[in-house]
């Protein structure tokens, strides 16, 4: 068993501290996707969108998608429960995730590769006018996470999750993506550095 991962970028990240949380050690090789690694005939076969992580089994099977790899590792180790306890519990990470995710992370991920000269060869073609569409949903879904943690200790509630790790994982790619954090957000600022001096953090 294996995880591929581009270490710098965000994806694999989420995946690294939540195994991490968990507890699970997994051996990491690492892939380099601005030298075309991720072009390969060897790393498609593995993953048809070539996009990083990959978590490659024992037996050659290949799963891709950072929560689908995450979902993997809480079923076969379920505590700490990193997606919720119970249909409501659960419930409510899967739609923080979600939010952390389409809302949040997607956004800046899109401001990183529509602007961002190094994304040029990459993201063919780079429209620069949906990177900077993206920066205002950003910092939309930051207002919404702002008031979450104005009654909420983490994203979902009182226990940290996979929505706290999407949320962290985006935030921190904002310094590379070139957007700015606004200031007056209390609440996050209050959430972000409990959960980035978690050990996971570092991972």
């Amino acid at each position: 068993m294996k995880i591929l991962e581009t270490r710098l970028a965000p994806n694999p990240r989420r995946v690294r501290i939540f195994l991490a949380e968990k507890g699970i050690e997994v051996p990491f090789e690492q892939v380099d996707l601005m030298k075309g690694d991720l072009k390969t005939d060897a790393f498609t076969k593995l993953n048809k969108l070539q996009r990083v992580p990959v978590l490659v089994l024992d037996d050659g099977t290949s799963i891709c998608e950072s929560m689908a790899i995450c979902r993997y590792f809480e079923e076969l180790q379920p505590s700490p429960a990193l997606f919720g306890t119970g249909p409501l519990g659960r419930a409510q990470v899967e739609m923080w995730q979600r939010r952390m995710e389409l809302g949040l992370l997607n956004s800046i991920a899109s401001a990183f590769r529509h602007l961002h000269p190094a994304m040029a060869s990459l993201e063919v073609p780079q429209v620069a006018a949906w990177g900077e569409a993206n920066k205002p949903r950003a910092l939309e879904m930051l207002q919404l996470l702002d008031e979450q943690l104005g009654a909420n200790r983490y994203v979902a509630g009182d226990t940290y999750s996979v929505a706290d790790i999407t949320a962290m994982v985006a935030i921190d790619f904002m310094k590379p993506a070139r957007v700015t954090r606004p200031e007056g957000l209390a609440h996050l600022e209050r959430w972000y550095g409990e959960v980035s001096s978690r050990p996971s953090a570092k991972a």
